[in-house]
């Protein structure tokens, strides 16, 4: 249960500071628009940038449901290393009226309710496939990264399609944790 009230706080925690970090000189592109309505659904982590929030995860995934009112729900599950599992739920918007690449987003826990201000963070969507089968998530300073896709697993030409596409926006491939087939 403890970890349960953790993890949410951990992320917030984690948001709230990279968002008073520097960007880099050069801000990575965005797909500049996305269609909410494709977008949304069930995104599976290929994998990730080291995330202290998800130190255990060894597989994760969003779930994103439009609103009524624009904004989306957002819903994060973990399978920890020992077989536990956790889950965070927010909501996103946009930080620009009318542009879909670049979100807010906010978990709902005691800390974002305490300093809410502080606990949103930056979801740029950096790329989507013509299908919406797979995309690319990060922080403009690069220090976050998500490779998503619609399936647990793709074809190794679709993760070097995913990698190439990481490299060339700046974001240290090297680091990425993989999604463990079983944990």
């Amino acid at each position: 249960m403890a970890m349960r009230l953790a993890v949410p706080f951990y992320c917030c925690l984690t948001l709230a500071l990279t968002g008073c970090t520097s960007a880099r000189d050069e801000l990575p592109p965005t797909t500049q628009q996305i269609e909410l309505q494709r977008y949304q659904g069930t995104w599976y982590e290929l994998a990730r940038l080291p995330m202290f929030f998800q130190r255990n995860c060894v597989q994760s995934e969003a779930h994103y449901g439009l609103r009524e009112d624009g904004r989306i729900d957002v819903t994060n599950r973990c399978l920890e290393k020992d077989g536990q599992r956790n889950e965070a739920r927010g909501v996103a918007e946009p930080q620009v009226p009318g542009r879909t690449d670049k979100l807010w987003v906010r978990f709902d826990n005691w800390f974002s309710r305490l300093a809410p201000g502080l606990t949103k963070g930056e979801y740029w969507v950096l790329y989507h496939d013509a299908d919406y089968h797979m995309a690319l998530v990060g922080h403009p300073n690069r220090e976050y990264l998500w490779l998503l896709s619609r399936t647990p697993t793709v074809s190794p030409q679709a993760r070097e399609q995913l990698l190439a596409q990481a490299r060339k926006l700046g974001y240290p491939t090297d680091r990425l944790i993989w999604r463990q087939a079983n944990p």
